[in-house]
């Protein structure tokens, strides 16, 4: 297996209601990715999109896409995993460079998810005979595994609550991020609208649209693209029963825990390593539990982390450092793009009044489902 970089990058901005169509956000992103590594051509094309085929009619995205970009002719392919999606493109597009079956993959991530109800569809991640037709979605699952955690660990009231307003903080200097004017304290956070009990309105992600693209290349190559370039240095996944119902502890996301063991094996980095954290913050819940399945804290303890400053821009572990999934947004597609995006500006030393001190290493973590896949990569310097 070779080495792995990437060498080009482009996001746009998230945004409530993008008035483009979905092919005109994918093409941006992707001339955008070609343009900033200066190539014109790809060997290969990896989109990914959990919704288009239920609001956008329309499916096959992957040689929709290559023809729309203008490079009509190369592999390409639609990858799915859930609300992991985004970051399983970028795995099978890391795969394929490394196996040296391609020489350039360019990965696509794009969400239009304001042209229908989304709630219902995304639930589809969810088991369709078992836990659907009892009306369940991914909001009341999480809405559950926070009433078991607070059950369990009895933290303060506002303890979960420090999370998304840390994540609007950092979200107020990135001019991408849907929420960049929007701050909040944990009372603001207490008092929004309960969604389904105990989530409220502020511990969600929202509904919005976005793209963003990397484009990938052998490292021993790298030096011939523009841009400076950030090494792929480890990927891997892992999966968890599929309902959490059924998991011996579901407070012990057991998917993040094998997928980041798989990780830092890879690459022989431990957790003392990793600079900053760009967890899948869909909901307050799910960085809490993230940070203790990465081993990063015990179990029942991260709030402390939130609460105590440990994950801020100069904490011990900065997470959501340009505002995550709950401030940046959540074009469910484009998510991991928009990470993966984000650890580079980091490690580029690119990311303005947000950045991390002598960051060397990035963490990521993207979960599909209710953590029944979650995706870790860890990306480096040069």
């Amino acid at each position: 297996m070779r080495p792995v970089s990437i060498v080009g990058l482009h996001q746009i901005t998230v945004r409530k209601e993008n008035n483009s169509g979905l092919r005109e956000m994918a093409e941006e992103v992707a001339l955008g990715a070609m343009s900033n590594a200066g190539v014109d051509h790809i060997d290969s094309l990896y989109v990914s999109n959990m919704l288009s085929d239920e609001l956008q009619g329309q499916k096959h995205l992957g040689a929709l896409f290559a023809d729309q970009a203008g490079v009509a002719g190369v592999e390409a392919l639609q990858i799915r995993a859930a609300t992991a999606s985004g970051a399983a493109a970028l795995r099978v597009g890391y795969l394929a460079i490394a196996s040296g079956e391609v020489d350039s993959a360019l990965i696509i991530g794009v969400e239009k998810m304001s042209a229908g109800v989304a709630t219902p569809m995304i639930a589809k991640a969810l088991d369709g005979r078992k836990e659907v037709p009892d009306g369940a979605t991914l909001i009341s699952q999480n809405a559950r595994l926070m009433k078991l955690y607070c059950r369990t660990y009895k933290p303060p009231l506002d303890a979960i609550a420090h999370f998304p307003v840390l994540a609007h903080k950092n979200a107020a200097h990135n001019p991408l991020a849907l929420f960049r004017d929007v701050q909040f304290s944990t009372e603001d956070v207490l008092s929004s609208r309960v969604i389904s009990p105990p989530i409220r309105l502020f511990d969600c992600s929202p509904i919005c649209d976005g793209a963003a693209a990397v484009l990938l290349a052998p490292s021993d190559r790298a030096q011939d693209y523009k841009g400076s370039p950030v090494r792929i240095l480890a990927s891997s996944v892992a999966t968890d029963r599929f309902r959490f119902d059924d998991r011996p502890d579901p407070l012990m996301i057991r998917g993040a825990r094998l997928s980041a063991e798989k990780a830092f094996n890879q690459c022989g980095l431990s957790r003392d390593d990793i600079s900053f954290f760009e967890v899948h913050d869909a909901f307050s819940i799910m960085a809490c539990l993230s940070l203790e399945a990465a081993g990063f804290s015990q179990q029942g303890e991260a709030w402390r982390m939130a609460m105590e400053g440990d994950l801020n821009i100069g904490g011990h572990l900065p997470i959501t450092t340009l505002g995550g999934l709950k401030a940046r947004g959540h074009p469910i597609g484009a998510s991991a793009l928009y990470q993966t995006c984000e650890i580079i500006q980091q490690l580029r030393g690119e990311a303005g009044p947000n950045q991390v001190k002598n960051a060397e290493f990035g963490l990521m973590q993207s979960v599909g489902g209710v953590a029944t896949t979650v995706i870790t990569h860890i990306l480096g310097v040069g």
